[in-house]
């Protein structure tokens, strides 16, 4: 009998304990989750939302603009599995957390799901931790707060004006130019910036200036020297009269007399620890990183490795920041680290600070490794390359900026004769501070022989050459990143996904990693350019940005922020809309016949630019390309325009519009610009490491565009 209830009663312990509440805490993704859920334990339940779970509706503009902009938010289509399960999982929790990331976006996921779940707004439930090791985990839950509403509020303004501009915007380029086609507030500034600068480039007329660069010899030791001008002024030479002026002042049988030496101790410092921006223009420039490429390998890297210590663990600090701060317990571990491997003079005392970028936000930390101990080496086993790559990108840059500056003794000669003055530069690292640990390139000494005011040095050889000034180079990625920072348009979560969508909407494209615009993107920027200027205006856009951080900052009402620029802005939609309204969109005829029906065939705006296509359409689906204009005039016949034609071999070559009355062809595209020394067209090139322009005679060329 006692052994039966003894069994009875072991029942009901089990029965009791599986009745257990567990607290259920919600993230983004599914990896964060996995990571997060191993540092809390058995008590809770982690769950991922897989990112939204509401938005504004595709179909309609879902801004209610009568009753104070209000957003109509509706579930994401196909998260109705997701939203279940975690109402499921909250009904049967002892309390819920929302633990999503902490900026904007993740305060906005924490409050809809907030919403959803119908948690209490009043309720201490949102978690947030800006590296996902254990010890900050496990802080941060001790410290739960309330859901920040100046921070959603930011999110829902942003994406309220995102969604009036793109929506008002969009129906007049489909009447105009083609269905489909769309417009956003920060992507039009960017395709706005690209299109400025190669209007710069067409427009660019070369100047020539010539350089002389000699050698001088001293005893038996050889150096450089370059012509700086005369009796102690910079005189700039033009053109070959110039140089040979000059020349004919040197006896070349005379020696020059070193007439001062100016010996410096220069010292470099290293740069601050990473941002967004300066994290994705240097994997750009260094690693040939895409900016979504960064931002992935970023994400991974922060949510959580498995380094087969227990957990998972995050290896950086949140990805998604403008401040270059830096916590004290990761100085002093820096310091400690310095110190044991490099000693103690490597070690900063007071490490450099970086200056806040205008309207930049001091939330987060800048981007560093959760540890600084664990270095890329010892991390390499367990990260894919392009994870390794970044980490040794950012521990590399974390470590420098705790470190001492480079020292360089610099000595600086001037030589001189008849008044004619040469100017020698020499360098030599004293110290290699932080260099030992973030190199910027081969940096080599350059040793000059020891010289003192009074010497003589013979010149034994002169080298004149001739130069042009050159065009500013295409926007790279990381060029129009920087462009858009240092204006204050966008911020840290907006360059990647603005950088996709005009590339994906082919307004511009990648070629040589330079941004090109298309036909369709300079047609888009001209009508946006011409009804919505404000839109396309650099200054306008990053005022919005700093109406958006006030919102943050709990300084701003966000519906009058949203108000005061719908209200100008709805006026200029009126006046276009009446404006495209007047003009009666007419296919342009083609001058030919369809070859299957018979029909005219007229010019249609397809994504990729303009193609012929049947006026039956749809009863005759016949379409054909249009050889592309590249917009430059013929060079042989100065009446035709130069297109872009494929040889049987499917090769593109360029001929003239005007062919076979013209018969202008070149392999190279023509850009427009005559050579400088002979007249001929110059041309495009690629080459190994990026486009070179040269004249197709080889008599000049201009530095490779990378």
């Amino acid at each position: 009998m006692a052994t039966k209830t003894t069994k009875s009663t072991a029942k009901k312990t089990t029965r009791r304990r599986s009745k257990i509440k567990k607290n259920l805490v919600i993230v983004e993704s599914p990896s964060k989750a996995k990571t997060i859920g191993k540092f809390l334990g058995r008590s809770y339940k982690v769950v991922a939302s897989l990112g939204h779970i509401r938005d504004l509706p595709k179909s309609r503009m879902g801004v209610d603009i009568e009753n104070d902009y209000t957003p109509d938010y509706i579930s994401i289509r196909g998260k109705g599995d997701v939203i279940k399960e975690l109402r499921k999982d909250a009904k049967n929790a002892k309390a819920v957390y929302l633990a999503s990331d902490p900026d904007r976006e993740g305060e906005a996921i924490a409050w809809h799901v907030s919403n959803i779940l119908k948690l209490d707004d009043n309720q201490k439930n949102r978690v947030t931790f800006n590296e996902i090791t254990k010890d900050a985990v496990k802080e941060a839950f001790k410290e739960p707060r309330e859901i920040n509403m100046d921070l959603v509020d930011a999110q829902q303004a942003r994406r309220v004006l995102d969604r009036l501009v793109g929506y008002s915007i969009s129906p007049i380029l489909w009447k105009k130019v083609k269905k489909g086609l769309s417009a956003g507030r920060v992507q039009s500034v960017a395709l706005y910036l690209i299109i400025q600068r190669e209007n710069e480039i067409k427009n660019f007329k070369p100047e020539e200036y010539w350089t002389i660069d000699a050698d001088f010899k001293k005893g038996k030791e050889e150096f450089k020297a370059s012509f700086y001008g005369e009796n102690g002024k910079k005189v700039a030479l033009k053109n070959n009269d110039d140089v040979q002026a000059i020349l004919s002042k040197i006896d070349k049988k005379k020696d020059f007399e070193v007439t001062k030496v100016t010996r410096r101790e220069r010292r470099r410092q290293p740069q601050p620890p990473y941002t967004t921006s300066t994290m994705q223009q240097d994997a750009n420039r260094r690693l040939n990183f895409r900016t979504r490429k960064t931002m992935m390998a970023a994400q991974m890297l922060y949510e959580g490795i498995d380094i087969k210590e227990g957990a998972p663990v995050g290896l950086i600090t949140y990805m998604r920041t403008d401040s270059t701060r830096i916590a004290s317990i990761a100085k002093h571990e820096a310091s400690n680290y310095i110190h044991e491997n490099y000693g103690g003079e490597y070690a900063a005392v007071k490490p450099v600070k970086g200056k806040l970028p205008e309207g930049a936000q001091d939330a987060h930390e800048a981007i560093r490794p959760t540890s600084v101990y664990r270095t890329p080496a010892k991390m390499k086993q367990y990260l894919t390359p392009d994870q390794y790559k970044l980490y040794s990108l950012i521990w590399s840059r974390f470590v420098a900026s705790q470190m001492t500056a480079e020292v360089i003794d610099t000595m600086n000669v001037n030589l001189q004769q008849n008044g004619v003055d040469f100017r020698a530069n020499g360098s030599k690292v004293k110290f290699p501070g932080f260099t030992k640990v973030y190199k910027r390139g081969n940096e080599k000494d350059n040793l000059l022989p020891e010289l003192a005011e009074g010497d003589k040095a013979k010149m034994i050889k002169d080298d004149p050459a001739q130069h042009f000034t050159q065009p500013p180079a295409r926007y790279t990625e990381a060029a129009l990143i920087k462009t858009l920072e240092e204006n204050g348009v966008g911020r840290p979560s907006t360059y990647a996904p603005t950088l996709d969508t005009i590339q994906r909407r082919y307004y511009v494209r990648l070629v040589s990693r330079h941004f090109e615009p298309t036909e369709l993107g300079e047609i888009v920027n001209r009508i946006i350019e011409k009804q919505f200027p404000d839109i396309v205006n650099v200054q306008f856009t990053a005022d919005i940005e700093g109406k958006l951080d006030e919102i943050e900052e709990g300084k701003q009402n966000w519906i009058n922020v949203v108000d005061k620029f719908y209200q100008p802005f709805s006026k200029e939609v009126d006046a276009a809309e009446e404006e495209v309204d007047k003009i009666e969109m007419k296919d342009e005829l083609a001058g030919t016949d369809c070859e299957i029906c018979g029909a005219p065939m007229v010019i249609k705006m397809g994504r990729y630019g303009k193609f012929y296509a049947c006026s039956r359409f749809p009863k005759c689906r016949n379409t054909k390309a249009i050889v592309k204009d590249i917009g430059i005039t013929c060079p042989k016949c100065g009446e035709g325009t130069v297109v872009e034609r494929k040889s049987k071999k499917n090769r593109t070559f360029y001929g003239c519009s005007r062919y076979p009355d013209c018969d202008f062809v070149s392999w190279d595209k023509p850009i427009g610009r005559n050579c400088p020394k002979d007249g001929h067209f110059l041309v495009e090139k690629k080459v190994k490491g990026g486009k070179q322009v040269i004249c197709p005679n080889g008599d000049y060329q201009e530095e490779v565009q990378k």
